[in-house]
C-alpha cells in the first residue's frame, strides 16, 4: 500500500509514476485525495466535539454542586453524543472506501525503472558463451523423455495439462538442484523454513496479491466449516508475513529467510511451442529467498540477492542474461525488478529462472511490519524477494546446454556430489 502522505504531497509524481506502468488510475487518485479531505473534516468536526464534550463533562458537576441548573447543557450534551456517533458511523464507511481506492493503487516503480511493459526491458549483461553443437541437437522434452527423466504422458493422465512427473534420474536431478540451492543459501546465513501451503486470506493480502489478484491461485475450502485457504503461488507470500503485526528493532535486521516449496498457479500458459515441456506448470519447485531490511539498507540487499541468484546459475554453468524489467512488467506490489533468464538452445530463448524484486515499504504497510530505528521512531520495513532457483526451467537449460552427442547429459560438476554420477545415460 502507498504512503497516503505521500498522495497528499505529491499527487502528479505518484500520478506519472503508476503511468510508466501503462495504467492511467488519475480519476482514482483524485478521488482518494478528496475522500482523504473529506474523511480528515471529519476527524477534525469529531475531535472538536469530543474537546466540547470533555468541556462540559468537567462543567456540570461544578454547575450541580453550586445548585445551579444544567438541564440545558445535559440536553445539549445529549445531542452532541448523537452526532457524533453518527459522524463516527460515517467515518467508518469512508474508511472503507478510502482502503478500497488504495488497495488498488500498484507499487510505484523507482524512478531510473523504464516505462512500458516488456518491450522496455532492458538486458544488463550476458553471462558464459551459448552453447554451440557439432551434431544435430535435441530438445529437452526429447531428452528427458529419452533419458526416462520425465514422463510427460503419466503426469498429464493423473493431474491433467500442464503437468508432468519426474523419476529416476530426473528425479535425482530436482532432489541435486534444490539441495545444492539450500545448502548454498545456508552458508550465507539465511534461516531455512518450509512454511504451510495452505494459507489465510490476509498472507495474500499483505504480499499485494489480493484483492486484486484474488481468482488467479487455487482455493480450498473446508466443507465443515467456513474455513477457505488458498495454496501459495510463492514461498513469499508465507515469508513476507512472518513478522506481520510485529516491530523490530535494528538489531533485528536484516532478517534472511529462504523457503522450499511447491508453487501452485492456476495460469500454466498455452501449447506455444516455447511453453512446452516443464517451461510452464501448474506445479513447480522453487527456494525463495525474502529479505526483511531498514529503509537505506534496502539497495544493497536487492543487490546482494541478485548476486546470489546469479551465482547459482553461474556455479551451475549455464549461459544466461540478466534483464531489468520496465515499470509495466514489474509486478504489481513491486518498485523494481532484475530477471535472471536461461538460454534455452532448442527455442533460442531466454527463460526466467529468478525474479529478484524489491517491494520497498509497499508489503509493510499493508502488513503493519515495523522496527524501530536509531532515532526511536517507527518506521515501516523494507521486503525483498527472490528466487534462488525454481527449477522447472533450470532443468531444460541444463539438459540442452550439457547434451551430448550420443544423447547422454553430463551433471553439472556442482551438482555430481548430489547425483553420485557424472552422467545421465540413455535407458537400454
Amino acid at each position: 500500500m502507498l504512503d497516503i502522505r505521500m498522495i497528499r504531497e505529491k499527487p502528479d509524481e505518484v500520478k506519472a509514476r503508476i503511468q510508466k506502468r501503462g495504467m492511467n488510475l488519475d480519476e482514482t487518485i483524485d478521488s482518494i485525495l478528496k475522500t482523504d479531505s473529506f474523511k480528515r473534516m471529519l476527524l477534525g468536526e469529531v475531535e472538536s466535539m469530543k474537546a466540547e464534550q470533555n468541556a462540559a463533562s468537567k462543567q456540570i458537576p461544578q454547575i450541580m454542586k453550586a445548585g445551579g441548573d444544567a438541564s440545558e447543557i445535559k440536553a445539549r450534551m445529549k445531542n452532541l453524543v448523537a452526532r457524533i456517533q453518527e459522524i463516527e458511523e460515517k467515518l467508518g464507511e469512508v474508511d472503507v472506501q478510502l482502503k478500497d481506492m488504495m488497495l488498488s493503487l500498484p507499487n510505484l516503480p523507482d524512478e531510473d525503472v523504464a516505462p512500458g511493459d516488456k518491450e522496455g526491458n532492458v538486458p544488463l549483461r550476458y553471462v558464459g558463451e551459448k552453447p554451440v553443437f557439432s551434431f544435430p541437437m535435441k530438445n529437452h522434452v526429447e531428452l528427458c523423455e529419452s533419458l526416462g527423466m520425465i514422463d510427460y504422458q503419466r503426469g498429464a493422465k493423473i493431474a491433467g495439462a500442464g503437468s508432468w512427473l519426474y523419476r529416476g534420474e530426473g528425479a535425482r536431478l530436482e532432489w541435486a538442484l534444490l539441495n545444492f540451492f539450500i545448502n548454498e543459501h545456508i552458508k550465507d546465513g539465511y534461516e531455512f523454513i518450509l512454511p504451510p501451503h495452505m494459507l489465510g486470506y490476509q498472507c495474500g493480502y499483505v504480499a499485494g496479491q489480493f484483492p486484486k489478484f484474488k481468482d488467479e491461485v487455487y482455493w480450498i475450502k473446508n466443507p465443515t466449516s467456513n474455513d477457505e485457504k488458498f495454496m501459495l503461488p510463492t514461498a513469499e507470500t508465507a515469508l513476507v508475513n512472518l513478522h506481520r503485526d510485529e516491530v523490530l528493532s535494528t538489531e533485528d535486521l536484516p532478517r534472511k529467510y529462504i523457503a522450499y516449496t511447491p508453487c501452485y498457479r492456476r495460469e500454466a500458459g498455452s501449447y506455444r511451442s516455447e511453453e512446452r515441456g516443464m517451461i510452464r506448470g501448474h506445479q513447480f519447485n522453487k527456494v525463495e529467498m525474502v529479505q526483511y531490511t531498514e529503509e537505506d539498507k534496502s539497495d544493497a540487499a536487492f543487490e546482494e540477492l541478485v548476486a546470489k541468484a546469479e551465482r547459482l546459475v553461474t556455479e551451475l554453468g549455464l549461459h544466461y542474461r540478466l534483464s531489468k524489467l520496465a515499470a509495466g512488467d514489474c509486478s504489481f506490489s513491486m518498485a523494481r525488478t532484475y530477471d535472471i533468464e536461461v538460454w534455452i538452445p532448442s527455442m533460442e530463448i531466454y527463460k526466467e529462472v529468478s525474479s529478484a524484486s524489491n517491494a520497498r515499504d509497499y508489503q509493510a504497510r499493508r502488513g503493519n511490519i515495523r522496527y524501530r530505528g536509531q532515532d526511536k521512531k517507527m518506521h515501516f520495513a523494507h521486503t525483498l524477494n527472490a528466487s534462488g532457483l525454481a527449477t522447472s526451467r533450470v532443468i531444460p537449460a541444463i539438459v540442452e546446454q550439457y547434451q551430448n552427442e550420443d544423447g547422454s547429459v553430463t551433471v553439472p560438476e556442482v551438482l555430481r556430489p548430489y547425483m553420485g554420477i557424472d552422467v545421465i545415460k540413455p535407458k537400454a
